[in-house]
């Protein structure tokens, strides 16, 4: 089963009467990290009137967020709807609010902090992340351009290419893939290439 998470930071901002939003999305795999990345924020910002949050770990189906002050209801949980309309795990968001004074009123801070949440998911670097095979795969220079020409067809991330006195690639593909395309290549070179799995990991891929 495969997740959607982000590769870096991301940060986003938008003024809206007068109160100026600016959405932090950032990658965390624990309840620690995320954590302290809030906390972080919070330094950052100390003289904003609210540092809203909300983040989501697969590490124990973890669910959080808070309203910092905001009316119930009108911040954390909004923020929270945005990170999981998007499909989004193993993320923290947290939106800084510096107030400009004009009430926004319930549905115009719902409507702020989803699209603070929205734009700062849009600055980021989205990864599809799939439990991918890692393998090695070891030819002589005359099966190679086989090889290369199957490899596309199984959607395979090159990791490392080596052109010594044999050629030897590392690269993932998708779990459910790695034996149709063992098979493809043991088949169109006789069973020539050495295929060694090396990890079973989640790739961005």
């Amino acid at each position: 089963m495969g997740y959607i998470t982000i590769k870096k930071l991301s940060e986003a901002s938008f003024t809206e009467k007068r109160s100026e939003f600016i959405g932090y999305l950032c990658p965390v795999r624990t309840n620690d990290e995320a954590v302290d990345f809030i906390n972080e924020v919070k330094a950052k910002h100390r003289k904003a009137k609210h540092n809203v949050y909300a983040y989501i770990l697969r590490d124990n189906n973890i669910t959080r967020y808070s309203d910092d002050g905001e009316p119930q209801g009108t911040a954390g949980m909004p923020v929270l709807d945005v990170l999981q309309k998007n499909g989004l795990t193993d993320v923290c968001c947290v939106v800084t609010r510096y107030f400009g004074g004009i009430l926004l009123g319930g549905g115009g801070l719902v409507r702020a902090y989803s699209h603070a949440a929205a734009i700062a998911i849009e600055a980021a670097d989205i990864m599809h992340m799939n439990m991918c095979t890692v393998c090695d795969i070891t030819v002589s220079y005359d099966l190679y351009g086989k090889i290369s020409y199957i490899l596309p067809e199984f959607g395979v991330k090159m990791l490392k290419e080596d052109f010594g006195d044999t050629v030897k690639l590392s690269l993932c593909v998708k779990q459910e893939l790695f034996e149709p395309m063992r098979k493809k290549l043991i088949d169109a070179t006789g069973d020539r290439a050495d295929i060694e799995v090396i990890d079973e990991r989640f790739e961005d891929i």
